[in-house]
């Protein structure tokens, strides 16, 4: 990846499935409903719900990816809690919910300490609250 990632640019697209998959799937949905509205038959009705089917399969591969991903990072982020906060803010930072847990692996090494002292003590809440807080961003680039 050619840019630096910032909060401004952290959002992810994956062109497969964001510009070829799904525009094709949403294209179909629609022409199948048209052609049912144009001239109604069973067949076609039966098109049209294979075509809901389609677009709700991708979209549930899709979503099941994002959770293992999720899965994934609070793993990776409670071993680095070990590894950088002292033992007893670790154990609390280990405690967070997943979304925290998310937002706060952007956060450098040097800067973690502090930014997880602040989330621990409810100062801050939401996962943008924490991200904007990140002065230190550290890139996750090979999130799909």
């Amino acid at each position: 990846m050619n840019t630096e990632q910032t909060y401004a640019n952290h959002v992810r697209w994956y062109p497969l499935f964001h510009f070829v998959l799904t525009p094709i799937l949403v294209i179909n949905l629609v022409w199948q409903i048209v052609r049912l509205w144009q001239d109604f038959s069973w067949d076609r009705a039966e098109t049209v719900l294979l075509a809901i089917g389609l677009v709700i399969l991708s979209l549930a591969a899709r979503l099941q990816a994002l959770r293992v991903q999720d899965r994934l990072i609070r793993l990776e982020e409670r071993l680095r809690y070990r590894e950088v906060l002292e033992p007893s803010l670790a154990a609390a930072a280990c405690e967070l919910p997943a979304g925290k847990m998310i937002s706060l692996r952007f956060a450098s090494d040097a800067e973690l300490p502090a930014l997880m002292e602040r989330v621990v003590n409810g100062e801050l809440r939401t996962s943008k609250e924490i991200k904007t807080a990140i002065k230190e961003w550290r890139g996750d680039y090979l999130r799909v």
